[in-house]
């Protein structure tokens, strides 16, 4: 039933986007709050300059050369490290949903409502300190994967993520979040090791959807982060 609830806006997303007034222009307002707790309030969505919108989509502006023509304005185009990491498969478990851009816009807009949602950032503690997608919770991969070595900070992730003990020591996800896990891109291993971290602990696969574009994907698109 909950995955209906967040489908259902993806199809009003899709319809606005034929208007031309997308959920990834018009954005989500997210809640954020930091270590001394304050809160604050961050619009994610697609950020593009004035003089972007005046750059031709043709073959000879966006394909030339390195992708972009010399005359494409440098705040028009986005460049990264495309040479690292490995490829990763679209899927990774059948019962596992893969999400693009839109999808995680989706699933941020009911979280702000919804405090069974959780989007989550698998990486080590210098990349989410470095840029995250606002609103994203850390808990680094490593501390489900290793948990025999990070005790406590498995114990906490837990109880971030709704999971319980019962009396037999067996993990109880009777009230466990539902996640959208993320980490730096389609060749990054953090977040898949995150979910199959939380697989075998039981985990309900349902209850997890990948972000399999991570943070490159992200700001190619020109999404809102944490930092400028």
């Amino acid at each position: 039933m909950l995955r209906k609830i967040i489908i259902l806006p993806l199809l009003i997303t899709l319809l606005a986007f034929g208007a031309g007034k997308g959920l990834e222009y018009t954005g989500v307002n997210v809640k954020m709050t930091d270590d001394q707790g304050k809160v604050s309030h961050v619009l994610v969505k697609r950020e593009i300059p004035e003089v972007c919108k005046k750059v031709p989509i043709d073959n000879d502006m966006v394909w030339t050369g390195n992708y972009a023509n010399a005359k494409v304005p440098e705040a028009c185009k986005s460049t990264y490290v495309h040479t690292t990491g490995h490829l990763l498969p679209v899927q990774l478990h059948e019962d596992i949903d893969t999400y693009g851009e839109l999808e995680v816009l989706a699933f941020m807009k009911h979280m702000q409502k919804d405090s069974s949602l959780l989007l989550i950032d698998g990486r080590k503690e210098s990349w989410f300190n470095y840029r995250t997608i606002p609103g994203a919770i850390h808990i680094p991969f490593h501390h489900l994967k290793e948990k025999d070595a990070f005790e406590f900070e498995f114990d906490t992730a837990l109880v971030i993520l709704g999971v319980s003990m019962d009396a037999d020591k067996s993990y109880n996800f009777k009230k466990a979040k539902t996640l959208t896990i993320f980490c730096n891109g389609p060749w990054c291993s953090q977040s898949v090791a995150m979910i199959k971290a939380l697989l075998a602990i039981g985990y309900p696969a349902e209850k997890i959807s990948w972000y399999r574009g991570g943070m490159q994907n992200w700001l190619a698109a020109g999404m809102t982060t944490t930092r400028k």
